[in-house]
């Protein structure tokens, strides 16, 4: 089993890292789950930044092909990538300078999550924000 997050970080992520989340795999397809978690992050105050390959407008915000091109800081950085590809994204995370790294529901790379969370980052592993902030409260 991997070193699944606690209930104080999740909370931490979702109420004190910072309104501004870059969610990675993010593109137009209504079908995919990063576009529908989007909106609700969206309506619980989160400006939601999409990365994307096709750097295509999102929700209403300008989308970016990679975190690099982004030219302002980001709070948390949300994973939608397959757990092969996330730990590169949460390395590039780390150099951005973000103070959370979110992996959706079914990614997981623990070594990823030891190496962002040594460089002082919070981190979630396997859980989706749509589904936490309502237990918030």
């Amino acid at each position: 089993m991997y070193a699944d997050a606690d209930a104080d970080t999740v909370r931490k992520i979702l109420t004190e890292s910072g309104d501004t989340w870059a969610v990675v795999g993010l593109s137009n397809n209504e079908s995919r789950a990063a576009y529908g978690v989007a909106r609700v992050l969206q309506r619980f105050g989160k400006r939601v930044v999409p990365v994307h390959p096709k750097a295509e407008t999102v929700h209403g915000e300008p989308g970016y092909a990679s975190l690099e091109e982004i030219p302002f800081p980001v709070d948390v950085v949300d994973v939608f990538v397959n757990s092969g590809l996330a730990g590169a994204v949460a390395d590039e995370a780390v150099t951005k300078g973000a103070r959370a790294v979110w992996f959706q529901l079914g990614v997981i790379d623990e070594e990823a999550c030891v190496r962002t969370r040594d460089a002082g980052l919070d981190m979630v592993m396997d859980r989706c924000p749509a589904i936490e902030i309502p237990r918030l409260g």
